[in-house]
């Protein structure tokens, strides 16, 4: 690539990538410091979420799941295949509300393995469920091909009585787990974690379980999975409690469950229910998104606090409850909230990230009849291929409708910045300054480079027609769609010019990797 394409990008590359807008421009500077990193995810921070929700579950006289349920996904079709594969690999969390309602088929003769059915009288709307051990089967066949590690949640209100005041008494009752987990052992399944209960911690939703009694059911889990699996060296991580932050609870959870529990998972709904006609003002006001960062840097603090190991998760986050909301949840506009929960949870040390869902209701990465991936799918993918584990200090003097976020660069070298606007109509030509950080051999090879400068690579995200509920998103001005035959597309950068600043146009997101920077913080 040579000077002729480098000096036309730079000309020419904002017109291309605005669509031709250039409104209120404006001039301002982002500042990384690399001394060293101030948190550090997992390297597959990226996760998404299969549930269980049959084709009856509604919302607000919508019916958005069709067939994704754990029980009824079409585990042959291609696009699903190659979307998951893309990651490899992708974390993926099965579970939801309904998982406290499953029954595990077993060896053993029992009851007929039948599906779950609504009824409105029952527990969260329908009655007990049940996985048939050839689904399971055939569950593990997809995960095996498409590289995935896998997180199960199991049911914590098995053995457990639900009182009219959504209180609980008695205890686990483990031993259909317990058959389960060693089915799933003896076949070779390979399980990353096992996960028990979902929104059963603090108030709970629809039915609560106190610190104390979830503590010792976490415990008997821990015994349960070392004792299965005595012979592997290996073992799945622990995980729970799957629920809301409550300060109190999961400070009282973590005391008593030292040595017993190895994440900490929280589930966060924090823009309201997919109802609310206001969900685009609501992910477009700064405020709002950064409010959202607060329980990241609560849970952070209360596990500091702590003399438990264990790390924090988000289990589930779909933004909006209630299956989101079409047009919104599963639109380019969805990206903005989405990539900045990660920026932001990334920054307080949390390890793991799971989206509602990878594909069912209306905030799917994947489209829940044809498969096609939703924009926040794209987003997920150029995360988790650029984005690093270390997470440096980033700080954008400016608007705050500019969100900016950087990461050590992943398996390679360098930094990635991500820069999100949710202005309309400002047009925001960035400086890069690394405060002072650059190693100071580096510093020199850089002032000493060809007189045009080092080239960095721009991934500009923006919506089809520049309408941001669009289900379409573009790369650098390209669409991106996936091929006849199911194929997930390229995503190639454009090479810029690293004396330019970077453009980052109204309603858009631009993640750039700049392979040319070295930092104290990422060797």
């Amino acid at each position: 690539m040579g000077f002729l394409w480098v000096l036309m990008c730079t000309l020419y590359c904002g017109f291309v990538i605005n669509g031709g807008v250039k409104a209120n421009n404006v001039e301002m500077s982002v500042e990384i410091n690399g001394t060293s990193s101030i948190a550090e995810t997992d390297e597959e921070f990226i996760c998404a979420t299969l549930d269980w929700w049959p084709p009856e579950k509604c919302d607000y006289g919508t019916c958005s799941w069709g067939y994704a349920s754990l029980l009824n996904l079409d585990l042959k079709n291609t696009i699903f295949l190659n979307a998951v594969k893309a990651f490899s690999p992708l974390k993926i969390r099965l579970g939801g509300t309904l998982q406290d309602k499953v029954t595990y088929q077993t060896n053993s003769k029992q009851l007929p393995c039948t599906p779950f059915s609504q009824n409105i009288s029952e527990l969260f709307g329908f009655t007990q469920g049940c996985l048939p051990l050839a689904r399971w089967d055939k569950l593990n066949s997809f995960f095996n091909h498409s590289g995935a590690l896998v997180i199960f949640g199991l049911n914590a209100l098995r053995g457990r009585s639900v009182l009219p005041n959504s209180t609980t008494t008695g205890s686990w009752d483990s031993t259909n787990a317990e058959s389960f987990i060693s089915y799933t052992v003896s076949k070779g399944y390979s399980i990353y974690g096992w996960e028990l209960g979902n929104e059963l911690s603090g108030n709970g939703i629809g039915a609560s379980i106190d610190a104390g009694s979830y503590a010792s059911d976490t415990i008997v889990l821990h015994n349960l999975i070392h004792d299965i699996y005595t012979n592997i060296s290996i073992k799945p991580q622990i995980i729970a409690p799957g629920g809301f932050f409550d300060p109190g609870w999961f400070q009282q959870f973590l005391t008593k469950t030292i040595g017993s529990v190895n994440v900490i998972t929280h589930h966060i709904y924090n823009l309201g229910p997919g109802k609310d006609e206001h969900l685009i003002d609501r992910i477009l006001n700064p405020s709002v998104l950064d409010n959202g960062g607060d329980v990241f840097r609560n849970l952070h603090n209360v596990i500091r606090a702590s003399t438990n190991s264990a790390v924090a998760w988000v289990g589930e986050s779909g933004g909006a409850y209630n299956s989101g909301r079409n047009g919104v949840t599963n639109a380019f506009v969805f990206s903005f909230w989405y990539l900045d929960q990660l920026g932001q949870s990334s920054m307080y040390d949390t390890k793991t990230y799971c989206r509602q869902s990878l594909i069912g209701g209306n905030y799917g990465l994947l489209n829940t009849t044809t498969f096609v991936p939703n924009p926040d799918y794209y987003s997920a993918l150029l995360w988790h291929r650029l984005m690093g584990p270390r997470v440096l200090s980033t700080n954008f003097t400016g608007n705050r409708t500019i969100r900016a976020y950087a990461h050590c660069a992943k398996r390679s070298k360098g930094v990635t910045l991500l820069l999100i606007n949710i202005d309309g109509n400002t047009t925001v030509e960035t400086k890069v300054d690394f405060h002072g950080t650059l190693m100071q051999a580096h510093k020199h090879r850089l002032l000493h480079h060809h007189r045009h400068g080092p080239l960095r690579e721009e991934y500009h995200l923006t919506a089809l027609d520049g309408n941001i509920q669009s289900q379409t998103v573009l790369l650098n001005g390209k669409p991106l769609t996936v091929d006849p035959s199911g194929l997930i597309p390229e995503m190639e950068p454009v090479a810029v010019n690293s004396t330019e600043p970077v453009t980052v146009a109204p309603y858009s997101i631009v993640f750039v990797r700049m392979p040319y920077i070295n930092l104290p913080a990422c060797n």
